[in-house]
């Protein structure tokens, strides 16, 4: 679907970022900070049949050329549904409901499944990002009118670009998202200098702990990944998520696992547990994504019985070594309980 808006750029919904020139995309989505709305992750989603329309993700991105140069983008979807996003807004679907009013289907913008923050349009380098936000939001406002959807959510919106769309009448709903920051930290004896003396205890008894039990404790990351350690990673994530049945969310495939192998694995950092004297069959794995001075810390899990390296797994061994004095934040996208352990406060966002 292609509507011209001006002699110099041409508006045009895309649903595959496939059809989207993989150099095109990047070259707007690598300049930020996330890691999550580059063309190899996204495609992956859908390639894999994570992120597509009958899992309630249609994606439907929103793009704007002059000539053949991609100068904006939107990663967007259409969903019938709100599971996958992380905010539950189930509270103004029953308010809809209770007036009469179809919320869905609705249109969002995140990276699916992922609730990091970071989410803005994609917009070149030298554009005027006022007037292409301008004709992005009234190209979004028509595409919702035309096809009766109900409006459009941005989640884990990147805060120096909120108040941009508060500017075009937007309205913004606050939510908590735990991050921990880099304070100066070069060790980690540093790290641990922020707790009280009964939390730094209970950390250090825990890595002793980890001592005695034969457990050894390994990073893997990009090039050194093996293959199969990255798809036992899926293994370890199914499992977990099927404990939890229908609460579960286990949205991602093994196939999306399969793709990161062999296109994003330069972005992914595993940690991993080992019994002593066996360091092919892992008893629990972390799974991290990094970019910059980034680390997302994105699923961990374990096989009964090793829970003694749950925290280790999930926080302190990503955050130990060279891992730590690299990063300035650690996001947690699915770290549960350790979040409030690892002190991660919770800014708004």
């Amino acid at each position: 679907m292609v509507k011209q808006i001006s002699p110099q750029i041409r508006v045009t919904w895309i649903d595959k970022i496939a059809e989207i020139p993989q150099a095109e995309w990047d070259r707007l989505a690598q300049p930020l900070k996330t890691p999550f709305f580059e063309w190899d992750w996204l495609h992956n989603l859908e390639a894999s049949g994570c992120a597509v329309a009958r899992a309630g993700w249609q994606p439907c991105h929103l793009t704007l050329w002059r000539d053949k140069q991609l100068i904006a983008a939107a990663p967007l979807y259409v969903k019938g549904h709100s599971y996958g996003e992380f905010v539950f807004d189930h509270q103004w679907a029953d308010l809809a409901y209770r007036l009469g009013i179809e919320y869905y289907p609705k249109l969002l913008g995140m990276s699916p499944f992922t609730p990091a923050v970071g989410y803005r349009f994609l917009i070149a380098d030298g554009e005027d990002e006022d007037e292409l936000t301008e004709l992005m939001v009234a190209a979004i406002d028509h595409f919702c009118d035309r096809h009766n959807i109900s409006g459009c959510n941005f989640l884990y919106v990147d805060p120096e670009w909120r108040s941009r769309l508060e500017g075009h009448d937007f309205s913004s709903w606050l939510h908590h998202n735990s991050i921990w920051q880099n304070q100066g930290f070069r060790t980690f004896d540093d790290y641990l200098g922020m707790f009280n003396s009964n939390q730094r205890r209970n950390i250090k008894r825990e890595r002793k702990a980890l001592s005695k039990s034969g457990l050894e404790m390994k990073m893997h990351a990009g090039d050194d990944i093996p293959h199969s350690l990255l798809l036992l990673m899926y293994d370890f994530y199914s499992h977990h998520c099927d404990r939890f049945g229908w609460w579960g969310s286990k949205y991602l495939t093994k196939d999306f696992f399969e793709k990161l192998y062999h296109n994003y694995r330069h972005r992914v950092l595993l940690a991993a547990a080992y019994r002593e004297g066996d360091d092919r069959h892992p008893v629990g794995m972390s799974f991290c994504i990094t970019k910059g001075d980034g680390l997302y810390g994105r699923y961990w899990a374990v096989f009964p019985n090793t829970t003694a390296c749950i925290l280790t797994l999930a926080i302190t061994l990503p955050l130990s070594g060279r891992s730590l004095r690299a990063s300035k934040c650690l996001t947690p996208v699915r770290a549960g309980v350790t979040k409030s352990v690892a002190a991660f406060p919770p800014p708004p966002s």
